[in-house]
């Protein structure tokens, strides 16, 4: 029977651009030899301000795909009855809907807009809309985006698209009181710039509340372990954090200079425990305006 079924020959897979379930990632069409440094944010607006335990099923929900959602009004576009969305889970493979389906938990609360669900607020416009809408609009408008978040951000199973759908859907950067650390390494993975609240800081005691705009040194990707980033907010506040990774391109690699302290086991084991120590994700200290990145 498998024998008789047709099948296309040659080496390359023959995409089908009318199919809903599998669709060719845009992230292998734009993939180079060369990294690229990470460029400084600029009047970065941000998409969502969100609170504490925010799930990778916050981020990515696996369920239904809900009437009159983003994803919906796609798949009805594309011919599809309401019968026959299915979950995002079963369309895991077409991005053009996982890319829909980020921030689409229907129980997902946020601080920016009062309605609990996957909407949010459209700073320039004043307008609350869908998450992906207004990140479509931000995109359409070439400019970038940023999460505010509290602790325990991306708890929950590790899942992938949590960390991809951002990334389609144009943020560039997280800042969050905590991270569990699977996802953490995701987004790295995928580009996002996972940054860090001291202790005892968040959002709220720096007074942010998501319609500021966000500038975010990133000195040329040439930011050392230890090394402060200056952030600085629209509204005149300026903070620092205190960056982990030494950012190029979309990597972020780890300095291993702390490995090569010797041969001797329990050095090596105190090598890595520093270098897991640097990896808690970037620090953030509120400074005095115009006051200049600290190196710790």
């Amino acid at each position: 029977m498998w024998q008789e079924l047709d099948a296309p020959s040659g080496s390359l897979y023959s995409w089908d651009e009318s199919s809903t379930y599998i669709h060719n990632l845009p992230f292998f069409k734009t993939t180079e030899n060369e990294l690229k440094p990470i460029k400084n944010l600029k009047g970065a607006h941000c998409l969502l301000n969100m609170g504490d335990s925010i799930t990778t099923d916050h981020i990515s929900p696996a369920g239904k795909i809900a009437k009159n959602s983003p994803a919906a009004r796609y798949l009805a576009e594309c011919g599809i009855s309401e019968k026959d969305f299915n979950s995002y889970g079963s369309r895991h493979g077409n991005d053009e809907i996982m890319a829909r389906g980020t921030f689409a938990n229907t129980c997902m609360i946020k601080k920016m807009v009062e309605k609990v669900g996957p909407t949010t607020k459209h700073i320039p416009s004043s307008k609350e809309m869908a998450i992906f809408d207004a990140a479509h609009e931000y995109q359409k408008a070439g400019l970038d985006t940023i999460i505010l978040a509290g602790k325990e951000y991306g708890s929950g199973s590790s899942r992938y698209w949590a960390a991809k759908g951002p990334y389609l859907q144009g943020v560039k950067a997280v800042i969050a009181q905590s991270y569990e650390r699977i996802h953490k390494n995701n987004l790295v993975g995928m580009g996002i710039l996972p940054m860090q609240f001291k202790d005892g800081e968040s959002a709220e005691t720096h007074g942010l509340n998501g319609s500021e705009k966000f500038d975010i040194d990133m000195q040329g990707g040439k930011v050392k372990v230890g090394q402060d980033v200056v952030v600085k907010t629209s509204t005149g506040k300026t903070f620092t954090d205190l960056h982990d990774r030494h950012a190029k391109g979309h990597e972020f690699s780890i300095c291993q200079k702390e490995l090569a302290v010797g041969t001797e086991q329990q050095k090596v084991k105190e090598a890595e425990e520093r270098v897991q120590t640097a990896l808690t994700s970037v620090r953030l200290k509120f400074t005095n305006v115009g006051a200049k990145g600290e190196i710790a």
